[in-house]
C-alpha cells in the first residue's frame, strides 16, 4: 500500500536472526525453541515424511540473508510444519486416513504499482513507511514470477490434490489506476506488459532525480539507501521499461476488492474529484526546494497539524509526460474490466464478477472451490474512504443467507439450533480486511442510511455456522494465523492472514482442506515464494533476474518491518477443526 498501508511492529530482529544467526538462528525461528541445526534438519525431514512433496514450497527452503548489512539472499532452511490444536486435538494416524476436499492458493496485497504516477506521495516517506519502497518499480515482474511458481507446483504438498484455484484477496493495484489494473489482469491471465507510463524512453520518477531521500539505482549519488549498502545498477530503468511477458495462471482465479482497489492512495474516497485530475496531469510533486521547509512540513504532519494554512511551499513540481492510462477506475469499472474476454485466462470469465455485479455495483459473490467447498468473497472496503473496512447491512444479510443455503443446521442469534432441508457445504470466507481492521463504520456516501457492520459482527455471524472453516484475508502485510473459538468446538474457525507480495517476505499461501476420517478436518497452510532465484544478475532484463532483485531490495528496505514474517505458528501450519459433517 501507500499511505493506506499496514505494517506490523518489530517483534524480533529479522536481519540478526536470518543474517548473522545462520543455521542455529534459523532453528530458533523455525521451531520456536532453542534448538540447533540438528533440530532444523530433523524438522525438515519430518516435513518431507508427512508431505506428498515439499518441492517449490517453504517446507523445503526459504530466503535467507548471507550477512546482516545489505545482503544478497541465499537458500536457507525451510519452515517447520506447526500443528495447531487450539480448537480440537489431533489424532494419530491421520496422515494415512485423510482425503482431500479442496486445495487453493491465496495471493494478497500484490500492489501492482505505477511508480511514476503524479499521484504517488513519496514525499511522505519517513512519515508513512509505505510511501516509497526501493523495490516498487519491479512489482509487475515480481507478481509474474509468483504466477510462474504456482504453475510449476501443479499439486498441493500434503494431500497431493491438484490445485483448484487462486484467490487474490485485495490490494491487487496500489493506487487505483487503470494501467495498474491492466498490468494486474495481464499478470494473472497472461500476456505482454511494459511496466512504464508517461515518457516511453525516460524514467520520470523520484528514483531518477538524485534526491538522497530515495534509492537512485542508476546514479552514483550517495542517497540514504546507498549508504546502507544498496548497489548502483546501470541500465536498471531501461530493463524495467522493456516489454516482458507473464505466462498467466493455468488454473482458475478469483478477484477480491481491497482498499487500494477502491480508494485514492488506499485512503481517500474513489470519487474525490479534487485529486482525480492529478492522475493524468503533467505536474508531479517531487520534494521540497528548502530543507527547512521540508523539516517543518514533516513535523506538522507528525503532530497532526492542518496543512491548509499555506505556510508550506509545495514546490518544486516537476513536469512529467501526461498519460491517460493513469486515470483512476471506479469499483464498477474494476469489475467490468474483469469481464473482458481478453483477460479470461484459465477462467472463469469475470473471475468471480458478472454482469449483475456491474449492473448493481455489488463487489461480493460466492463460488465453488470444489464440489464440497464453497468460497465466499466479501467486499470489505468502505466507499467513504480510509484504510480500514466494514460491510454494509445488505452485504451482511447476503452473507447470512448464503451460509444458510449450504447448511443443514446452524444457530440463530439467540443460540438456538435451526435445521433446514438442504445439502451441507463447507465454507471458506475471503476478504481483504481482517477482523480487527474492519472497524470503519462511516456510512457509505451512496447509502447514508445503511448500517455498517464491523469485523466482530462478521466473526460472530460466522460462529453461528459450524460449516465455516476459515476466514482468509490480507491487508496487514503480515503472516498471522489465529484461532476463533466458538461456544462449542464445531463452531470455531480459523483466521488465516498472509503477508503481502510487495513487502518482504513476499509470500503466498497454499491452503488444503482435508478430512481426517476421525471427526476432524485439517487445514494445511503452506507458504510459497516466487519462482525467482534467490540471487539474480544485475545486468540482464530477464524476468527471473528482475523478480529476484525485487525480493532482494524488499528484504533490504531500510524501513522493512521485522514482524511481517510472523512467528513459527503463523507460517507452515496444520490447523485442526471439528468436522461439522461427521
Amino acid at each position: 500500500m501507500t499511505i493506506g498501508d499496514q505494517r506490523g511492529g518489530n517483534s524480533f530482529n529479522r536481519r540478526a536472526l536470518l543474517g548473522a544467526g545462520g543455521a542455529i538462528g534459523l532453528s530458533v525461528f523455525a521451531l520456536g525453541n532453542g534448538g540447533s541445526a540438528y533440530a532444523v534438519d530433523r524438522a525438515l525431514k519430518l516435513n518431507a515424511q508427512r508431505a506428498v512433496s515439499v518441492s517449490g514450497t517453504t517446507l523445503e527452503q526459504a530466503a535467507q540473508a548471507a550477512k546482516a548489512r545489505y545482503s544478497r539472499l541465499v537458500a536457507g532452511p525451510g519452515y517447520a510444519l506447526v500443528v495447531r490444536e487450539d480448537l480440537v486435538a489431533a489424532s494419530s494416524g491421520r496422515d494415512e486416513r485423510r482425503s482431500a476436499l479442496a486445495a487453493f492458493v491465496q495471493f494478497t496485497d500484490l500492489h501492482v504499482v505505477d511508480a511514476q504516477s503524479p499521484m504517488r506521495v513519496e514525499y511522505l516517506d519517513g512519515l508513512a513507511s509505505s510511501a516509497f519502497r526501493p523495490q516498487e518499480a519491479l512489482s509487475v515482474h515480481g507478481a509474474a514470477s509468483l504466477v510462474q511458481r504456482v504453475n510449476a507446483l501443479k499439486a498441493a504438498p500434503f494431500t497431493g490434490r491438484s490445485l483448484d484455484c487462486v484467490v487474490t484477496t485485495g490490494d491487487n493495484t496500489d493506487n487505483h489506476e487503470n494501467i495498474e489494473l491492466d498490468w494486474f489482469l495481464t499478470v494473472m491471465s497472461g500476456g505482454e506488459f511494459s511496466a512504464n507510463t508517461g515518457d516511453p524512453q525516460i524514467w520520470q520518477g523520484v528514483q531518477s532525480g538524485a534526491d538522497k531521500n530515495y534509492y537512485n539505482p542508476e546514479l552514483p549519488v550517495q542517497d540514504q539507501y546507498k549508504q546502507a549498502g544498496f548497489p548502483q545498477i546501470p541500465g536498471y530503468f531501461s530493463r524495467i521499461m522493456a516489454t516482458a511477458e507473464s505466462a498467466g495462471l493455468d488454473i482458475p482465479w478469483y478477484s477480491v476488492f481491497g482498499n487500494h482497489d477502491d480508494s485514492i492512495q488506499g485512503t481517500l474516497p474513489s470519487d474525490w474529484s479534487l485529486l482525480a485530475a492529478n492522475y493524468t496531469g503533467e505536474n508531479k510533486f517531487s520534494g521540497f526546494a528548502d530543507p527547512a521547509v521540508e523539516k517543518a512540513f514533516r513535523a506538522a504532519i507528525a503532530q497532526g497539524q492542518s496543512l491548509r494554512t499555506g505556510e508550506f511551499t509545495v514546490a518544486p513540481f516537476e513536469k512529467v509526460v501526461a498519460d491517460q492510462r493513469r486515470a483512476p477506475f471506479t469499483p464498477v469499472e474494476y469489475m467490468k474490466k474483469h469481464l473482458d474476454p481478453k483477460v479470461a485466462g484459465a477462467g472463469p470469465v469475470g473471475h468471480g464478477f458478472n454482469q449483475e455485479s456491474v449492473d448493481t455495483g455489488k463487489g461480493y459473490y460466492s463460488f465453488e472451490i470444489s464440489p464440497q467447498v464453497v468460497g465466499i468473497s466479501l467486499d470489505s472496503t468502505n466507499r467513504a474512504g480510509y484504510t480500514e473496512g466494514s460491510l454494509g447491512q445488505a452485504q451482511f444479510q447476503w452473507l447470512e443467507e448464503t451460509l444458510k443455503s449450504g447448511s443443514s443446521s446452524y444457530y440463530d442469534g439467540w443460540g438456538f439450533k435451526v435445521k433446514r432441508p438442504t445439502a451441507d457445504k463447507l465454507f471458506v470466507v475471503f476478504s481483504h480486511h481482517t477482523i480487527d481492521s474492519m472497524n470503519n463504520l462511516i456510512p457509505d456516501p451512496a447509502r447514508l442510511l445503511e448500517l455498517r457492520r464491523s469485523g466482530k459482527d462478521v466473526r460472530d455471524l460466522l460462529k453461528r455456522f459450524p460449516n465455516v472453516l476459515a476466514w482468509v484475508n490480507g491487508h496487514t502485510h503480515k503472516n498471522e494465523v489465529t484461532a476463533q473459538p466458538g461456544p462449542t468446538p464445531e463452531r470455531g474457525f480459523w483466521q488465516i492472514n498472509t503477508a503481502s507480495h510487495i513487502d518482504f517476505p513476499q509470500q503466498a499461501r497454499i491452503i488444503e482442506v482435508a478430512d481426517n476420517k476421525d471427526g476432524t478436518l485439517s487445514l494445511f497452510g503452506t507458504l510459497i515464494e516466487s519462482a525467482a532465484p534467490y540471487q539474480g544478475s544485475y545486468s540482464t532484463g530477464a524476468l527471473d533476474d528482475l523478480a529476484a532483485l525485487y525480493r532482494e531490495l524488499a528484504y533490504n528496505d531500510i524501513q522493512a518491518s521485522d514482524a511481517s514474517l510472523g512467528q513459527p505458528k503463523d507460517l507452515n501450519v496444520e490447523l485442526l477443526l471439528a468436522n461439522p459433517l461427521r
